[in-house]
């Protein structure tokens, strides 16, 4: 049972608060990750009033780590593989078995502070439940329990700082440019927010036409030198 620091949330109006808890060893099931790097989604903050002062939640749903340890059942991970944590989906609902995994009909009781079947806690603090398994990782934490499928191993030398936000915020700002909007050569795509969503979208839009993705890498040098990038990009 490793001992290790985690940010934790008592209530929607409280500051987030660093904290020690202990993480359970991996059940037959489970994957225990070492978390390097986690992103902050926004989805993280409307989640804090999930906490309260008898029960304070764990959040973080973009980890990347190294596997640590593994349940007997695991098979397509081993401990020393570089991973990426996302979210939860059963594998074998209707939409799960046309490929369509964001859309698990199981996605709400498997990603949303699902609990263990038999009721045990994943993470305590001062031997207090934390509410955790928040898209089946809880990553805002040194450790994080999680499973198969939403565990991804990644090439060793992969930066998890860059990994960490594939888990949730690349694929929804590529995946909504790519599955939704699907830009022609001749559209004009309009981005509000640089974060990892937006960052993605405009990277999918470009590869769309085959601009080269120097362009993305040159717009944002120039933003970060304080040069206004206009939000519309066309082609």
């Amino acid at each position: 049972m490793p001992a290790t620091s985690a940010v934790l949330s008592y209530g929607p109006q409280d500051p987030f608060v660093v904290a020690d808890v202990d993480v359970d060893d991996p059940r037959q099931d489970e994957i225990l990750v070492r978390i390097e790097a986690s992103g902050v989604c926004h989805t993280d903050l409307v989640n804090r009033g999930a906490g309260d002062r008898d029960r304070p939640v764990l959040l973080g749903h973009e980890g990347a780590g190294v596997v640590e340890a593994v349940g007997v059942q695991i098979r397509s991970v081993q401990p020393g593989d570089r991973v990426v944590l996302s979210f939860r989906h059963c594998g074998t609902c209707a939409n799960c078995r046309v490929q369509r995994p964001a859309y698990c009909r199981k996605a709400a009781r498997l990603n949303h502070f699902g609990a263990r079947a038999d009721g045990t806690p994943r993470v305590t603090v001062g031997g207090v439940p934390v509410l955790d398994g928040f898209f089946g990782q809880s990553s805002l934490a040194g450790y994080a329990l999680a499973h198969e499928d939403n565990t991804v191993v990644v090439d060793p030398g992969t930066d998890p700082v860059i990994a960490a936000p594939l888990g949730c915020g690349f694929q929804t700002g590529a995946g909504a440019v790519l599955n939704v909007l699907r830009p022609r050569p001749d559209s004009a795509l309009a981005v509000f927010g640089a974060g990892a969503v937006g960052l993605a979208g405009v990277l999918a839009a470009l590869d769309t036409t085959g601009r080269p993705h120097a362009d993305v890498a040159d717009a944002l040098a120039r933003q970060h030198s304080g040069e206004v990038v206009k939000p519309v990009l066309t082609w």
